[in-house]
């Protein structure tokens, strides 16, 4: 393989973006770490073709792109159940495949999920900001001109940096794919300003069965379904009359804020890095991949752990990633 081989976008999809593991290091900044939305998907696909697991790849939303190689690769989609042609004949989802010189890579319609993630052998080779490839379209930073692909770009591939040589026909085990279903459970920490809702407020939190609205995008997923009730207080200087408002604070990564008490909204990875809303809880960070396979009309329960569950559950991600790579080197 080499790096001479490079991608011409013939049709960009609905909004295809570049975005690696992400930009660690400036959120403090305001620049968040943006990279793939579902990190796991994102480890797939580079497993799959002997790539470093954070290596750049495509995100694909709801609808793919039309892209023609102008050299060989080894390629593989993962996430979203978006099946993949090669010059119009179909190919698997979680499984490698060479292209040659000249092929054309289009998709099928969307059947499951919201994300896919296209990797090919080598990586994207777009430029370094602030050590990440990764897009961030607010911030123009990244990526291809800090945008989503549009037609007639081309992007460059890099040579095989993999820790072993990419080939055709590896697939992930189907224990180890997620499910992508319209009904999910999203696990929780509650806090940091949980104690702003009353305790009838805290269970319809809890208890509701939300449901994903159209506002669901690299920034953050809105959701409709109850009004949560909030403490009586006066407002501290500074706060603002709404109940939701706090003084300004920190969002971490996966918090959940609630403007006047409704419609909850999961900051994901190219949120802003504060402001003036309670966040009653904050989802765990493996689960923000189920939150980011979440299509519009998903049902979510958002359920709570605690820490401990929460450190445990992050073993078992680390475990299931480990189990990942060795069944594809074997």
């Amino acid at each position: 393989m080499t790096g001479a081989t490079t991608i011409e976008v013939r049709k960009p999809g609905l909004s295809t973006t570049v975005q690696d593991g992400g930009r660690s290091g400036y959120y403090h900044l305001g620049i968040p770490p943006s990279g793939a939305l579902d990190q796991y998907s994102l480890a797939c696909a580079n497993a799959l073709v002997a790539n470093p697991p954070d290596a750049a790849v495509l995100e694909i939303v709801y609808m793919g792109p039309e892209l023609a190689f102008t050299g060989p690769a080894t390629v593989a989609v993962a996430g979203a159940a978006i099946a993949p042609k090669v010059n119009g004949d179909e190919r698997p989802v979680w499984e490698s495949f060479d292209v040659a010189e000249g092929d054309v890579l289009s998709f099928d319609y969307l059947k499951a999920g919201a994300r896919a993630y296209l990797a090919v052998s080598g990586g994207l080779d777009t430029p370094v900001k602030l050590g990440s490839r990764s897009t961030y379209a607010l911030g123009a930073l990244g990526g291809v001109e800090g945008r989503p692909l549009a037609e007639g770009d081309v992007l460059p591939v890099g040579a095989d940096r993999g820790s072993g040589s990419a080939r055709a026909g590896l697939v992930v085990p189907p224990e180890l794919r997620p499910v992508l279903a319209k009904e999910v459970e999203v696990r929780v920490v509650m806090g940091l300003y949980d104690h702003r809702l009353t305790d009838r407020g805290r269970a319809t939190f809890l208890d509701t069965e939300w449901t994903l609205t159209p506002v669901a995008d690299r920034i953050g997923f809105r959701y409709t379904g109850g009004q949560l009730e909030t403490v009586d207080r006066e407002p501290p200087f500074g706060a603002g009359q709404d109940p939701s408002n706090i003084v300004d604070s920190p969002y971490p990564i996966g918090s959940i804020q609630v403007p006047g008490g409704v419609e909850p909204i999961v900051l994901h990875r190219d949120a802003v890095s504060g402001g003036g809303y309670m966040m009653v809880a904050t989802v765990l960070s493996g689960d923000l991949d189920v939150v980011a396979q979440s299509a519009p009309r998903t049902r979510t329960r958002f359920v709570e752990v605690d820490l401990d569950t929460a450190l445990g559950l992050r073993a078992e991600r680390k475990d299931r990633l480990a189990r990942l790579h060795a069944a594809l080197d074997g």
